[in-house]
């Protein structure tokens, strides 16, 4: 086999996978949804990536190689079961980063287009972007950073794991350079706790106040649209009737649908703000729920390299804490793949190697310190 049909190949059969993955994703969000009408849109992408996998077998095929068995990879298993246990907002921003993947490689375009499949994936990837504005602002703020998370159903599960990556990292780094200065067990122990709690305090602090300073926005702007409702309402269908259009609705269909929904106030409220504002009025994050889940996931990272040095002291406890940490900062790391798409190995190792430079510059730090003080 020449080089170029080999690396089609693995292209091909990576491609295949992918379908394969989605498809067990898609059927999850689907049981999941309590929406019926995005529940069957799931359903449907389920069905088309089913099919495009097939491409792809056929594909494989025409270079005289066997598909591997339709069975998702491990990755995908563990979104797909964190997706049941937890609710689509586990399960939509990782599709809607793989989709986003595929759409932004210009390599698979070429193949998704030789293959037939190409508008099909655009149309995926505009409809699960649809989906994503429809799901409440603790799967938009998720989509665009952890740190504004929602606290309501799988919402917290993202900043959680953040949070215990920035405890493991920030407090690593405390105790390893006050350990390597050697001003005794008791010093490393009282610095150590006091990271963990001056830390833990400022996340806590810092997401109660953003989450709240969200949530008010939203309830700010959730009234002015009472307002507007209230006093112009015949507008407020207008413009319900051009959102029906822009998403396809015929204008006589999109019109009627509108007064129908503008015959009780309070649907036409519900309906308005979702469709106008992106926002899911049920579902405006906790405020102390953030501040507690920030708390304690950076506790319990913060805790990990701090722990070994309750038992052991000097150059023992550097080593012990620094495998823990070490193999907690590749367990995270890994985890966050789940949300990003990424290879779980490189993800693992990419944190690796940055809690191993935040370690290795406070640890020489506190040993100049330590080499030119008396403590």
């Amino acid at each position: 086999m020449e080089k170029s049909d080999r690396y089609r190949l693995k292209r091909f059969r990576g491609n295949f996978q992918a379908e394969v993955d989605s498809a067990v994703i898609y059927r999850a969000l689907a049981a999941k949804d309590s929406d019926r009408q995005r529940a069957a849109v799931y359903g449907k992408l389920a069905e088309a990536e089913d099919r495009h996998a097939g491409v792809w077998e056929a594909k494989l095929k025409e270079l005289n190689a066997e598909a591997p068995d339709r069975k998702p990879s491990f990755r995908a298993q563990v979104i797909a079961a964190l997706t049941m246990r937890f609710g689509p907002s586990i399960g939509l921003p990782f599709m809607t980063a793989m989709e986003k993947r595929e759409a932004g490689s210009a390599e698979y375009a070429v193949e998704a287009r030789e293959a037939g499949i190409a508008v099909e994936d655009r149309t995926h990837s505009r409809v699960i972007d649809q989906l994503g504005g429809q799901v409440g602002p603790e799967v938009i703020t998720q989509l665009e950073g952890w740190h504004r998370g929602g606290s309501s159903g799988g919402g917290w599960l993202r900043p959680a794991v953040f949070g215990v990556n920035d405890g493991l990292i920030s407090n690593l780094g405390l105790v390893i350079g006050v350990a390597a200065a050697d001003p005794g067990q008791d010093v490393v122990i009282l610095a150590g706790f006091a990271g963990l709690l001056a830390g833990a305090f400022s996340m806590a602090a810092g997401e109660y106040i953003s989450v709240l300073a969200q949530r008010e926005l939203y309830e700010k702007q959730i009234q002015l649209e009472e307002d507007e409702l209230e006093a112009s309402p015949e507008e407020e269908e207008e413009e319900l009737t051009l959102i029906y259009q822009a998403k396809g609705v015929p204008e006589e269909e999109a019109r009627s649908l509108a007064q129908h929904i503008m015959t009780d106030k309070g649907t036409a409220l519900d309906t308005l703000v979702r469709e106008e504002l992106g926002l899911d009025p049920n579902s405006l994050g906790s405020p102390v729920g953030a501040g507690v889940s920030s708390f304690l996931s950076f506790g319990v990272g913060a805790l990990i390299p701090l722990v070994p040095f309750l038992f052991l002291a000097g150059w023992d406890g550097i080593v012990v804490s620094c495998i823990a940490s070490g193999l907690s900062l590749f367990v995270v790391g890994a985890t966050i793949s789940l949300f990003t798409g990424r290879d779980p190995l490189y993800s693992g190792a990419r944190m690796l190697v940055i809690g191993a430079i935040a370690a290795l510059v406070t640890y020489g730090l506190g040993s100049l310190i330590g080499a030119n003080t008396t403590i």
